[in-house]
């Protein structure tokens, strides 16, 4: 794996949560029945830092929830033998709910896709929305974001790495790609 280039530094990603988030206040006209549900593991952090901003902004806290999608995916069975489990966090309902589900990248679409059915599962919100920080196209399924921080065009044989530092020690999304 070669790295090739940074795409986002620090700065650049609390721009796009920024502007992310004034555009989800904008769009739901208001906060009201809004909550945020980050997608383990980056999106958690993510979502964190767009319910502070909102806070900042609207003066009231949107609540945020963690979900581990990993026992509904489609490829399960070829992850490992014992796949780990981060574990769930949604202590608010999500019946009538406006979701905001937050992700780092956007790829073929199929972890979006077992996210809305972990959410469903949950209960009947009234819509769910999606807030990427990076859309890298190679959509398998007709799923779309309407918050993107960034589109960046990639090949099949390229990476997008978001690294935040809650988990990573730093802020950054680099592109890479395997040596051919």
């Amino acid at each position: 794996m070669i790295e090739k280039a940074e795409i986002m530094d620090e700065q650049a990603m609390q721009r796009a949560i920024t502007r992310i988030s004034h555009e989800i206040i904008e769009k739901n006209k208001g906060i009201e029945e809004v909550v945020l549900i980050g997608i383990q593991r980056r999106g958690v952090p993510l979502a964190k830092r767009i319910a502070q901003k909102i806070k900042e902004v609207e003066g009231i806290e949107v609540p945020a929830g963690i979900l581990d999608i990993t026992l509904y995916r489609d490829d399960l069975s070829t992850l490992a033998e014992h796949p780990v489990i981060n574990g769930t966090e949604i202590d608010f309902s999500v019946t009538g709910k406006k979701i905001i589900l937050v992700d780092d990248v956007l790829y073929t679409g199929r972890t979006v896709r077992a996210a809305i059915d972990a959410i469903m599962d949950l209960g009947r919100p009234t819509m769910i929305q999606l807030a990427i920080l990076i859309d890298r196209g190679h959509r398998e399924l007709p799923i779309r974001a309407e918050y993107v921080g960034k589109n960046v065009p990639t090949s099949k044989n390229e990476v997008i790495h978001v690294k935040v530092k809650e988990i990573d020690e730093i802020n950054n999304v680099t592109i890479s790609s395997y040596d051919n």
